[in-house]
């Protein structure tokens, strides 16, 4: 699986470029609060294998209003290294690798508590 150059990021972590791309409109379980705000990465250049991402809130535009935040270059800069640590090879084939972030995980990777927004809902 690759991820389309048409809508992706590039961001460079440690000296290495990945591509990363958050969908731009959700899915009907993500929308309706079901699920939680995910994106893929890959490294930039070449085949390799995705990491999926799954962060602990939703994403902005879901129809009822859950918590959420911006994913920003540092966050997803953060997730790229906790990844590497956690045993993600980039450029080892295989099936995607599952990569679940917890409440924790982000407050460490914040520096300290995450600052959630709650949109109001789309009725």
């Amino acid at each position: 699986m690759a991820i389309s150059r048409k809508g992706s990021r590039l961001i460079t972590v440690d000296g290495v470029a990945y591509r990363w791309r958050i969908r731009h409109k959700p899915t009907y379980g993500q929308a309706i609060g079901e699920g939680t705000l995910t994106f893929p990465v890959e490294p930039a250049e070449g085949p390799g294998r995705v990491l999926l991402v799954s962060l602990p809130f939703s994403r902005p535009d879901a129809w009822v209003g859950e918590r959420t935040m911006a994913v920003r270059p540092a966050l997803v800069a953060a997730v790229i290294r906790m990844a590497l640590k956690r045993g993600w090879d980039p450029w080892q084939a295989g099936r995607a690798f599952d990569l679940d972030v917890t409440e924790d995980d982000l407050t460490e990777m914040l520096g300290g508590p995450p600052v959630y927004q709650v949109p109001s809902p789309r009725w």
